[in-house]
């Protein structure tokens, strides 16, 4: 309880320090007719919540007990008022672990809070929260609460509210008895904000002659009739490059003096002016300071695109040789003649002269790259397949690294049933998609 009553105070002194003052309540004197509830609170803490509710009592009034209230309220900002409340009924206080007099004793209840305010005075009707700390007399017992709720601010004109609220008072000194706390109120204003008084200004002299209107007195201004610049002596710069318009060769363009007011040439266009540009007469881009994307080995696919910028290459191999179509021919063969143990990943002996085929395309070009990719038919569980595919991939991409061929240089990737190269309704068509493909690449 604690630390919630330390994180409403800081978010108060928050809302305190940044809020606007221009609907902060005065110092204003509150009456109050409450309601004091025991009874509904003492069932709550033995019946239950729900079964409070349901016992349909809560909300009579024949178990509450009437009383009068005042208060002081000023507002710390737009959305935080500080409430002094003095709150005096009639009652026989249930003090824990004593018995009821069955007599009626003064109780005299004193309370400091905070209402937080969702909205600002200027609203009619202002929803708010309730948190601060109290203390009771009642008898010769002294003890101290919590009071924790929510109201609903009526604003009936800018001097005056309605305020409705209830409270849930938590004790915190063992003879204090949890309570429900109701009321009713009406606050008005007793100390209005001192208005600031008002100012006349004295009367200004007629200026001296400003033909143009800009400022510039006549008698500094080059340009007298025409409104411009104090800081070009009241001549006009429509470009605003601090170039007078009469001095300035494009005075709808900004420029600089050195160009006498025209912006940095770019011969090129390229977007980059010839001050920065590598190549001013070339088109290029920013990255290489104006000049084109470079092409090292002038087989027309620029470097950033170019996989293979040492050796030529067409676009459509990413700038990379392409490779001889009998050595993909080749793997393509090995490739079919890769053969598994059934509903396994075991490779079978008979596929190893079909991989030391691709093992010895390998090691004649250390440039080339393989991607191995796994496939099945559709007999199974999907998720099953998948896991197959992918180890019977990754088992011919270990036999090859097994081989010396470098792990960089292979991916292996199993793609299930979800890629079938024929009709799995066939035997054959399923024996078809039951198979590993290899691709070459150089790139």
């Amino acid at each position: 309880m604690k630390k919630i009553l330390l994180s409403f105070l800081s978010l108060g002194l928050m809302i305190t320090a940044f809020g606007q003052n221009d609907h902060q309540k005065p110092l204003s004197l509150g009456v109050h007719f409450f309601l004091n509830d025991f009874q509904t609170a003492a069932d709550i803490r033995t019946i239950g919540l729900s079964n409070t509710i349901r016992s349909k009592q809560w909300h009579k009034t024949k178990r509450m007990t009437p009383g009068i209230a005042v208060s002081l309220i000023k507002g710390l900002s737009e959305h935080v008022d500080f409430a002094g409340t003095l709150s005096g009924s009639f009652l026989d206080y249930p003090i824990p672990n004593k018995p009821l007099r069955n007599t009626n004793d003064f109780l005299l209840e004193g309370a400091a809070t905070a209402n937080l305010k969702l909205l600002s005075d200027k609203y009619i009707l202002t929803p708010f929260l309730t948190l601060g700390v109290g203390g009771s007399k009642f008898r010769g017992y002294y003890n101290a609460f919590i009071p924790a709720g929510a109201g609903l601010q009526v604003k009936l004109f800018n001097d005056a509210f309605i305020l409705l609220n209830s409270q849930y008072r938590i004790p915190v000194t063992e003879n204090a008895a949890y309570h429900f706390y109701h009321s009713v109120g009406i606050a008005g204003v007793i100390a209005k904000k001192k208005e600031a008084p008002v100012v006349v200004p004295p009367p200004i002299p007629e200026p001296p002659k400003d033909r143009d209107g800009d400022g510039v007195l006549d008698v500094d201004d080059k340009c007298p009739d025409t409104p411009g610049l104090a800081a070009l002596q009241g001549c006009p710069d429509r470009d605003g490059d601090g170039i007078a318009d009469g001095d300035d060769k494009c005075p709808d363009v900004a420029g600089l003096a050195r160009y006498q007011g025209c912006p940095i040439p770019d011969t090129d266009g390229d977007g980059i002016n010839d001050e920065l540009d590598k190549c001013p007469t070339v088109p290029g881009v920013a990255r290489y300071q104006g000049c084109p994307i470079p092409d090292t080995d002038g087989d027309g696919v620029n470097d950033e695109e170019d996989k293979c910028i040492n050796e030529k290459g067409p676009a459509s191999n990413y700038g990379c040789p392409v490779i001889n179509e009998e050595i993909i021919r080749k793997v393509n063969r090995a490739a079919q003649n890769v053969f598994f143990a059934t509903g396994s990943s075991k490779l079978l002996a008979k596929s190893n002269a079909s991989l030391n085929s691709v093992v010895a395309v390998l090691n004649e070009n250390p440039t080339y790259k393989v991607n191995i990719d796994g496939h099945t038919d559709n007999t199974g569980k999907p998720d099953k397949n998948q896991t197959l595919s992918d180890a019977r991939a990754a088992s011919v991409k270990a036999y090859l690294v097994s081989k010396g061929i470098s792990e960089d240089r292979l991916t292996s990737t199993g793609f299930g049933q979800d890629k079938p190269v024929a009709d799995n309704k066939t035997a054959a068509g399923r024996a078809k998609n039951r198979r590993v493909e290899m691709t070459l690449r150089n790139y």
